[in-house]
């Protein structure tokens, strides 16, 4: 295999496609060696194979507003690869979605869901429906239409979507009750990121942010081991006292905050499109539950914060999180929301460890500049993997008519979230470095690539 061939190739046959080629290139560049030394792969062009989606729907979606206007937006779904199993990821409603971006976020998939070492192919869809300012009617309305286009084409056997940025309980909820109507199955696990009570998995909401704060965990763990100190039952405090900053401020970022907190961690920032909110005495259980009204709002204001705690949050316009001190940066909200410039601001103040929650939430400038300044970096694909197992886990739950405890989930979740740190060091470690991004895209690309060679020229 040569990168800069095949790349060629596709800048040319999709002009334009530029999260999509960056995506690829990233992936491609980090298992070129490992996949030279396996001719077989090359004799069945398996590369080739996996940059393209299996299939792409299109559609229309048309929906009635509050003021009784006719509204018309586009659908789309993306099944990606189905060697390991059925296609799995989320929904995203976002009036910047376009197909390069669900390209790059499917492609993306399958390396996540193989992590998670469970039966799940990769897949995304979405919208380029924008829910900020919408009713809850309007929402609802629009699900419905969505979810009339899309159907037939998804099921807990063939395709099972989930929520993503503009998706979340209220939104799954609405697409989930149009596919029973419409599908006449009613316990299913054709979509997941259900309320528990009617088909959800406890920890779900919380489970990429729990995830997230996992696999930092370890990072820290690998870095610090000498100095760590023991807690009563046994468990490693290595976040105690670290300053963190979030991105975002929905789910993700919600689910991270908690978890974090739980482990001594001290959330200093979260942002959104409008600005930086910096706590300088920590996130208190009090706001991290009113990250939940914020995200319901449809505002997206994460100035909200500020004006509902004055004092213990200070809003600045037009800043980053990245803008405020902090031991550890967990970028949670979008692509590429994390430049070159944000990075090296970092850097100068002290950062000590980078985890992308988000879908590739980092330039490539930027993870250069992390890389280059020694500080461990934790690909997307790898630190948010907790999502997509959970939701696995719903699906199984469903299968066998059952509820796991939230304990059991967790207990679950962490020992994925553990096995996806102990591949990406297997695969990315050499000497005393560990390039946490060559692991995490050389482990999902070798079970994929190992499935794909075993089924044959399909």
């Amino acid at each position: 295999m040569k990168v800069n061939e095949i790349m060629t190739a596709l800048e040319a046959k999709h002009p334009g496609e530029n999260e999509y080629l960056q995506a690829v290139r990233e992936v491609l560049e980090s298992i070129e060696e490992v996949y030279n030394q396996h001719p077989e792969f090359e004799k069945a062009k398996i590369v080739e194979r996996l940059v393209e989606p299996d299939r792409i729907f299109t559609f229309r979606v048309t929906w009635v507003d509050r003021n009784g206007e006719v509204q018309t937006n586009l659908g789309y779904r993306v099944q990606y690869n189905a060697a390991l199993g059925a296609y799995k990821g989320g929904l995203r409603f976002h009036k910047a979605v376009n197909v390069s971006m669900l390209k790059f976020l499917g492609f993306e998939q399958i390396f996540k869901n193989s992590l998670t070492n469970l039966p799940l192919g990769g897949g995304k869809g979405g919208s380029d429906f924008d829910p900020v300012g919408k009713t809850d009617e309007e929402i609802m309305r629009f699900c419905q239409a969505f979810m009339y286009e899309l159907w037939r084409n998804i099921g807990p056997d063939q395709d099972s979507p989930a929520g993503d940025v503009g998706v979340g309980g209220r939104e799954i909820g609405y697409l989930y009750g149009a596919y029973k109507k419409l599908a006449r199955e009613h316990s299913t696990g054709a979509l997941t990121g259900k309320s528990y009570g009617w088909g959800g998995s406890l920890i779900r909401p919380e489970a990429t942010g729990f995830g997230a704060v996992y696999y930092v965990v370890r990072m820290v763990q690998q870095a610090e081991a000498s100095v760590l100190s023991k807690i009563a039952d046994g468990l490693n405090m290595p976040l105690a006292g670290k300053r963190i900053a979030l991105s975002g401020f929905g789910n993700v970022a919600w689910g991270a905050a908690i978890k974090a907190t739980e482990l001594g961690g001290k959330i200093v920032a979260i942002s959104g499109p409008d600005g930086v909110c910096e706590i300088a005495d920590g996130i208190t259980k009090e706001m991290i539950d009113y990250m939940l009204d914020m995200r319901a709002s449809n505002r997206n204001k994460v100035q909200d914060m500020a004006d509902k705690f004055p004092g213990k949050a200070v809003f600045t316009p037009g800043k980053k999180a990245w803008s405020v001190k902090c031991d550890i940066a967990m970028p949670c909200a979008f692509q590429n929301e994390l430049a070159e410039e944000d990075a090296k601001e970092l850097i100068a103040n002290g950062v000590k460890y980078v985890a992308e929650v988000s879908n590739m939430g980092c330039q490539p400038g930027a993870i250069a500049a992390f890389q280059a300044a020694k500080i461990p970096f934790g690909p997307g694909k790898a630190v948010n993997a907790g999502g997509v197992a959970t939701s696995g886990l719903e699906i199984c739950q469903n299968a066998g008519h059952i509820n796991w405890t939230a304990p059991e989930v967790d207990q679950k979740l962490h020992k994925i979230m553990n096995d996806i740190y102990d591949m990406c060091v297997e695969y990315g470690k050499s000497g005393s470095n560990i390039d946490y991004v060559k692991g995490a895209n050389i482990a999902g690309f070798m079970r994929v690539a190992k499935a794909m060679l075993a089924q044959g020229i399909i």
